[in-house]
């Protein structure tokens, strides 16, 4: 089964010729507080997004309450030494608060999905009618998630982080073995934040071609500069962590933008898109007004019938409206059939014959 070339979540199609999805990744900004869970969703919306993002999972779906130390997260970063448990005890969405958060878009008018991370979750997420699925980079190797999340019909994006190849190229075929024919896959650099050497943003198209989908960025670096990237080299879909406040804290603050910065993407990537345009020759409908600056053949001394054209009395200069420069040698040595003052556009129609 070859996936579209286009998906539909709601009412936006999204895909090649249609604007870039826009998704507002919520994740753990919430920091435990459903108020500004809601508050999120509403400024996301006001900022231009398309849709929220929402992360199901419970930390005891995630991993084991077990202090070992392959249970830690390693490095010095912002989640270096922290046990998974209480990382992801402290950054999933309180599943109760999945159908006021839900209430929410619909009512602000912006879609919310989520990325399920096993089965239970993607129940759950059946039983609010979840317009589409998110597949997590670390998830891409998880047939039987994977499968299940397949079975549900729905449109499915796939974060491609860390992925090899021949990963990438297993999860889309089991995906379409499930019967996934709306499919969208994001290139993703899975480090928090993501260092602009390893974005990376040129296998998009390898990923379009190889896969015969619509391409886009999960976008885990600081600012909005890769976003803009991104779209001038083809992405469809942009997937940014949002946060209210960056000075608030939370999990992933660190790399998430503000509805300030959200808004600025959001006018940016609407400026790329129509910067990259179509493929065109020509004056477009601007340059036709100025076209008339681009250099013509004129007289530019007095000539009287009969004068031969030479380059003393003929030169290519502003404005256009004689002929074009490249017919200088054409009409070196011919005469001018009456007399042309000086600042005269030369036409075929004052020519005479070349051997009169």
């Amino acid at each position: 089964m070859r996936v579209r070339d286009s998906i539909a979540i709601g009412t936006r199609r999204i895909g090649n010729g249609h604007p870039c999805y826009l998704i507002a990744e919520m994740s753990g900004n919430h920091n435990g507080d459903l108020d500004r869970a809601l508050a999120t969703i509403r400024a996301a919306a006001e900022a231009g997004a398309d849709a929220v993002k929402l992360q199901t999972y419970t930390a005891d779906t995630m991993t084991l309450d077990i202090d070992q130390p392959e249970f830690r997260v390693p490095g010095s970063g912002p989640w270096g030494g922290r046990l998974l448990y209480d990382l992801y005890e402290e950054a999933h969405t309180p599943w109760e608060w999945h159908p006021a958060l839900f209430e929410e878009g619909r009512k602000a008018g912006i879609q919310v999905f989520s990325t399920p991370f096993d089965s239970t979750a993607v129940d759950f997420l059946e039983g609010l009618d979840a317009p589409a699925y998110k597949i997590a980079s670390f998830e891409l190797i998880d047939d039987a998630l994977l499968a299940r999340v397949a079975a549900t019909g729905k449109p499915i994006i796939m974060s491609t982080g860390m992925a090899s190849k021949d990963e990438v190229a297993h999860a889309v075929a089991t995906l379409r073995r499930g019967g996934v024919n709306e499919l969208a896959l994001l290139r993703c650099t899975s480090a928090y934040p993501a260092p602009d050497i390893e974005m990376n943003l040129r296998t998009m198209a390898m990923l379009q071609d190889a896969m015969e989908c619509p391409v886009g960025l999960s976008d885990h670096s600081r600012g909005i500069i890769a976003p803009v990237v991104a779209v001038s080299l083809g992405a469809c879909l942009i997937e940014k962590h949002f946060t209210l406040s960056r000075a608030d804290g939370g999990v992933d603050s660190h790399f998430s933008v503000e509805p300030e910065e959200f808004r600025s993407m959001v006018a940016s990537v609407r400026r790329a898109e129509a910067m990259v345009g179509s493929v065109i020759f020509g004056p477009g409908i601007e340059e036709k007004e100025t076209s008339i600056f681009r250099r013509s053949l004129y007289v530019v001394a007095d000539l009287q019938a009969g004068d031969t054209l030479t380059t003393d009395n003929v030169r290519s200069i502003r404005p256009g409206f004689g002929l074009a420069p490249k017919y200088l040698e054409l009409v070196l040595g011919r005469p001018v059939r009456q007399a042309v003052r000086r600042g005269t556009a030369l036409t075929w129609e004052l020519l005479g014959s070349s051997d009169a």
